[in-house]
């Protein structure tokens, strides 16, 4: 895989203790940047990797709980908690509602509003959201069931297409993109699943580290699955 330059650049990944937030934390190491990982209290992210124990549930203690990062040129919001897998919407309570929101939807809002007024400040930024395709409109996302987790990646994908045209689809400088990672082997997709995390954390790798110019940005404000647009 290349890899962008991100020397000097800081990068904030969520759920980089495991799976594909891990990988992507590594992935970011390797292209140069210093990477601040964020996982729960209580689990190790890999060598390389600052960590930044925070409970991304507690949403209204986000805020401060990365207040001390500083600067921050590229985040990616990767951790994500799945829905029981029979959570219909007619069956579903609102407190397990809410644990999945919390974590898949209203913690990116969080960090976004965290970190990236400053890089429209300093018109530089990438912001990539690690959605899903049971959140795309067009695919599995309408086939029911998992509610929560559809309903909120669904939510995610809006997010990401709403923030990169209120930033000028990188005309301030911000690129702001979704990747639908596909099934991958981590400890929510299962170890028989096609596809590697290595595959997965690929594309949110490379959006970490795409160049843009101000006057003719890259297309952005899209979803991406192995570097290729894919519909919503």
């Amino acid at each position: 895989m290349d890899s962008a330059d991100l020397s000097g650049r800081t990068a904030v990944v969520t759920g980089a203790s495991r799976g594909l937030g891990r990988e992507i934390a590594l992935g970011l190491v390797t292209a140069g940047a210093r990477v601040v990982g964020i996982a729960r209290p209580g689990s190790a992210v890999p060598d390389g990797v600052e960590a930044l124990p925070l409970d991304l549930a507690a949403v209204d203690a986000i805020a401060a709980g990365v207040a001390g990062v500083g600067e921050v040129d590229v985040l990616v919001n990767a951790a994500a908690v799945m829905s029981a897998r029979r959570s219909k919407t007619l069956e579903i309570s609102l407190e397990d509602w809410r644990a999945v929101r919390d974590v898949d939807l209203d913690a990116p809002f969080a960090l976004v509003s965290a970190f990236v007024p400053g890089m429209v400040q300093r018109r530089s930024g990438r912001v990539v959201n690690v959605t899903a395709c049971l959140g795309r409109m067009s695919g599995p996302g309408n086939a029911g069931g998992l509610a929560p987790y559809r309903v909120a990646k669904a939510g995610l994908n809006a997010l990401t297409r709403n923030l990169a045209h209120e930033l000028g689809n990188g005309r301030k400088g911000v690129l702001v993109d979704a990747t639908c990672p596909g099934h991958c082997r981590t400890d929510m997709g299962g170890p028989d699943a096609p596809r590697s995390v290595a595959e997965g954390a690929d594309t949110a790798i490379w959006l970490a580290g795409r160049t843009a110019t101000l006057s003719d940005p890259p297309p952005t404000g899209r979803l991406w699955e192995d570097r290729a647009e894919v519909p919503w």
